[in-house]
């Protein structure tokens, strides 16, 4: 069993202001990009921004998600959601197996939110969409627009996957200029599921504690 270690803190950059200068480079050409999605709340403003830019394959690779049930759901939603309003799009998924989640996060289980076990579980997903890039002139991931994860871990983590992978990293933090508002209008516009907790068997747990005591999520 690996042992947890603390992750401490990243410096802090604009990565929307990043995002933007690379997009301002292209000159108007548009680019090939491969989108990790966790779900399609997240995916839906990010779709709405950067389809203007890209042509778009979104890569649904969540073997974190918890139960199967509920995989399912978000993999359906996923795909009704490009259907409805992003025809354009494509879709790959990845087999289901979630032993290769307990196995990225092995030794950390009983970490609460936001702590190293988060840490894992974007990387062994993000490490994923890395090594499918191939062909692609950029990676990225949709988990930057929620207001529950830290941007300097993802962007950081892409930054490093970088140099594994053939496509360059896409810099984001699609929370900023409204975008976690923007998603959520999406949502109800086009009537998409919003799940209460995050993926894995442990936020569920949390997000029930918090229900509980009147913190729910939104």
């Amino acid at each position: 069993m690996r042992k947890c270690v603390t992750i401490g803190s990243m410096e802090k950059k604009n990565y929307q202001k990043e995002l933007e200068k690379i997009i301002e480079s292209f000159g108007g050409e548009r680019k090939s990009l491969l989108l990790h999605a966790c779900c399609a709340p997240c995916s839906s403003y990010v779709l709405e921004y950067l389809s203007r830019y890209f042509d778009i394959t979104i890569l649904f690779y969540n073997p974190n998600i918890h139960p199967r049930a509920e995989y399912e759901k978000r993999l359906r939603e996923q795909q009704r959601l490009i259907a409805a309003a992003f025809p354009a799009v494509k879709l790959v998924t990845s087999e289901y197996d979630a032993r290769e989640y307990y196995r990225a996060v092995a030794g950390c289980e009983h970490l609460g939110e936001n702590s190293e076990r988060c840490y894992r579980c974007y990387a062994f997903r993000m490490k994923k969409a890395a090594a499918m890039a191939e062909g692609y002139d950029y990676f990225t991931t949709t988990l930057s627009i929620s207001p529950y994860k830290h941007a300097e871990w993802i962007n950081a983590l892409g930054a490093q996957l970088e140099a594994e992978s053939e496509a360059k990293y896409l810099p984001a933090d699609f929370k900023k200029k409204g975008g976690y508002q923007r998603s959520i209008e999406l949502c109800k516009a086009y009537d998409i599921y919003r799940q209460d907790y995050c993926g894995c068997i442990f936020s569920r747990g949390e997000s029930r504690k918090k229900i509980r005591h009147g913190e729910q999520k939104t």
